[in-house]
């Protein structure tokens, strides 16, 4: 059973995740074939202030 986690910025629409969730199960279905049924997809949402680039949080710029 593929589990599949995509960490991202928080911002995205439910209508941009369904899309993401959608697509990220059937990328893993055609490369692996697992099916459909089997593949698990976890979205999870950062908020600015926890990410941070060279430094300095995203929240700060």
């Amino acid at each position: 059973m593929p589990y599949v986690t995509v960490k991202m910025l928080e911002g995205r629409t439910e209508e941009q995740k369904k899309a993401l969730v959608e697509k990220v199960t059937e990328a893993v279905e055609e490369t692996t074939g697992a099916p459909k049924e089997k593949i698990v997809v976890f979205i999870e949402e950062m908020q600015k202030n926890h990410y941070a680039v060279a430094g300095k949080r995203l929240s700060d710029e």
